[in-house]
């Protein structure tokens, strides 16, 4: 026990070492005779987060303990990855309402052009029937003779239909 408690004072140290301990026996046949015949000594040692370890246990001890602080990596990883994914969802939904913005833009564009289009159709149309009208009343010759006996009238244009 006085190893035990030895570790546990000097090497476990809170906020600044690991919060457990490993004391290693280089012997199988004293780690067996520990574990047989004194169960309190190491009933204690664990509640003091010192694990007694021999040749054969200490590797997978140390397995253990590595497999566990790379499930940690990992947990902190994912944590980072997720809130990465996170931050790109963000940035996609406000790329989509932007697109969305843009692509109302565009329809409104388009409706415009639709519009200024039915405009020069439709001005072009009256500027054909205005330059296919006939003008009623005498001839130009005519017209002089008659504008010196009286008022001139004002010439009549055919109605567009």
């Amino acid at each position: 026990m006085k190893h035990v408690n030895d570790i546990a004072e000097k090497y476990i140290v809170p906020g600044e070492t690991a919060d457990a301990a490993l004391m290693f026996l280089p012997s199988e046949a004293v780690y067996a005779e520990l574990h047989a015949n004194f169960g309190e000594v190491v009933d204690k040692s664990f509640r003091a987060k010192v694990f007694i370890v021999s040749p054969t246990t200490l590797w997978a001890t140390l397995n253990t303990v590595r497999a566990v602080m790379k499930d940690v990596r990992m947990k902190e990883s994912a944590g980072l990855i997720q809130r990465e994914v996170m931050t790109l969802m963000t940035d996609v939904q406000r790329l989509d309402k932007r697109v969305g913005n843009l692509q109302r833009h565009f329809e409104q564009a388009g409706e415009d052009m639709r519009e200024v289009r039915i405009s020069t159709e439709k001005i072009t149309k009256c500027g054909d029937r205005i330059q296919d009208l006939e003008v009623e009343g005498p001839a130009p010759a005519e017209e002089t003779l008659l504008s010196s006996a009286s008022e001139p009238t004002p010439p009549k244009l055919q109605e567009i239909g």
